[in-house]
């Protein structure tokens, strides 16, 4: 039997009948009187409640939905939401395989139902039970806190004027979250130097840096796209560093999550590239100057839903919650890895730069400018060069190399002449000699080298000896003084001393050659 519909209550006034009835005691008319209804709707309610055989506090407990099913007047017989109900979420996966339609799945419903809902109902339904999926959060921006970043996905053509070559100029868009005051200007490519740019230059339009920058997952920012944790790009991160701020990517194919950046890129495109699209541009910087005209009318546009412009509503509440610019401006930096050659240097486009000896084979982090190069082992800075653009040469530091390299170079001609002086003038001549009889004087330096370890092992006055008997034989050579030596022969006086001992050929070049005024 089907019950008569009443007129509805409001919940608040129907747990305010229970309250009185199962708690205080009080009659159905007191009731009445007090809550301004019929007695016999009291009365219904109040037995509605005893039969389902709850106290006040089970019902308190309950939802609205809940007690409105239980206490509500009783579902008609031949009510139509009693007809048999569609599985939606099963409908809604269906409709996502190739081919099936919402006409299809209504007739294999009624198949299997042929009582069930007619196909206008049928699709209202769905429709409505869809739309409950796709729920949307209302951000809500703190002054200051967010800045959202992207490329518009129209483009602007610039012409050569020589020639009818036109080039396509990238438009850059940040949007502020509370205030959404917006920054545009276009640059030739999407490349780092022009993203990390772009960035410098919204800061100082903005004059002040966010707290938070929220870029879409492009190559150029985000090196490794994650859900999770998305790998930041070492240049990026060195501009975060440098202002303050933090990068926090939007989710992978989640637009919502920079849904104010979207809206941005929107209006560039209405209110300037629109504006500007029968406008004939010969270079970038004219283009961007007709693009910030028209990107302050932009910003002082009214609100239409609310009151000021976005130029007011960052003047008045976020201009001074954003971060103070620092002192300097941000130079744009790279990043690359290399592995330290046997030679303990490291190759930067077609140049190369010395680090510490004991890193050889080890792979390093690079940073570079056009003016300075930082080496880094595991964070740590290990060595900075002046940034040099000259192919195939090297640029050392002392400090990184081996001690014996060290020592090694420190030789030249002239101070092993003055070494070699140390223990007499006819050691110094036999120095110059060989150094003289060789192509390249290096070729002479182990050989003088093993002479003077000769003085320390016989004393300096018999290597002066064997360096003088030496030259009045004309045997000059580590081998023959070593000989002179051991056999004692230096402690002889000479039978028939040579004075001459000049040795005129093209490829030697004479004692003037290693004359101290050449230097080291």
């Amino acid at each position: 039997m089907a019950y008569r519909r009443k007129k509805e209550l409001s919940i608040r006034k129907i747990r305010e009948v229970l309250r009185l009835g199962l708690d205080c005691d009080m009659g159905n008319r007191e009731i009445a009187r007090s809550c301004v209804i019929s007695h016999s709707t009291v009365g219904e309610y109040l037995n509605r409640a005893r039969e389902s055989g709850l106290n006040l506090e089970q019902i308190e407990k309950m939802d609205d939905g809940d007690l409105q099913r239980l206490l509500k007047g009783a579902v008609p017989l031949a009510d139509k939401d009693a007809r048999a109900q569609p599985d939606w979420s099963g409908i809604h996966q269906e409709l996502k395989k190739k081919g099936v339609t919402l006409q299809l799945l209504w007739e294999e419903y009624r198949e299997t139902h042929p009582g069930g809902y007619q196909p206008s109902r049928f699709y209202e339904l769905y429709n409505r039970w869809r739309k409950k999926l796709h729920v949307s959060l209302r951000q809500t921006h703190k002054a200051g806190e967010k800045l959202f970043v992207d490329y518009a996905g129209h483009t602007m053509p610039v012409r050569d004027r020589g020639c009818e070559k036109t080039k396509e100029a990238q438009i850059f868009v940040a949007v502020l979250g509370a205030s959404n005051y917006t920054y545009c200007e276009a640059t030739w490519t999407q490349g780092l130097p022009d993203w990390i740019n772009s960035h410098v230059r919204t800061f100082e339009y903005f004059g002040g840096a966010p707290r938070i920058v929220v870029p879409d997952n492009l190559k150029t920012g985000v090196t490794k796209p994650c859900w999770y944790e998305p790998d930041i790009n070492p240049s990026y991160h060195d501009l975060a560093v440098h202002y303050g701020t933090a990068i926090i990517p939007a989710r992978v194919r989640k637009p919502k999550d920079k849904a104010k950046v979207e809206g941005g890129v929107l209006l560039a495109e209405r209110w300037i590239l629109a504006a500007l699209r029968n406008r004939s541009f010969f270079s970038l910087s004219e283009l961007n100057e007709a693009i910030f005209q028209l990107l302050e009318r932009l910003n002082h546009r009214p609100f239409k839903k609310l009151e000021g412009s976005r130029r007011s509503c960052f003047d008045g509440m976020e201009r001074q919650a954003l971060l103070p610019l620092p002192p300097t401006r941000y130079v744009f930096s790279e990043w690359k890895k290399a592995k330290a050659n046997i030679d303990y240097h490291v190759e930067l486009k077609g140049h190369y730069y010395s680090v510490p000896y004991a890193l050889v084979q080890e792979t390093l982090d690079m940073r570079y400018t056009n003016s300075t190069v930082e080496i880094f082992f595991r964070g740590n800075r290990v060595a900075s060069h002046r940034r040099s653009h000259e192919s195939g040469r090297h640029t050392t530091v002392e400090e990184h190399m081996p001690k014996s390299h060290r020592e090694y170079l420190k030789w030249n001609p002239s101070r092993i002449i003055r070494w070699a002086k140390i223990a007499g003038k006819s050691t110094a001549e036999v120095m110059e000699s060989i150094m003289a009889s060789r192509k390249h004087p290096e070729q002479g330096y182990r050989s003088c080298m093993g002479i003077m370890r000769l003085g320390k092992r016989y004393s300096n006055e018999r290597l002066e000896a064997a360096c003088g008997r030496a030259l009045s034989i004309g045997a000059l050579s580590y081998r023959s003084i070593q000989s002179i030596l051991e056999k004692g022969l230096d402690l002889c006086p000479a039978s028939n001393p040579t004075p001459n001992t000049t040795v005129n050929h093209e490829n030697i070049r004479g004692r003037g050659y290693f004359s101290t005024e050449r230097g080291e």
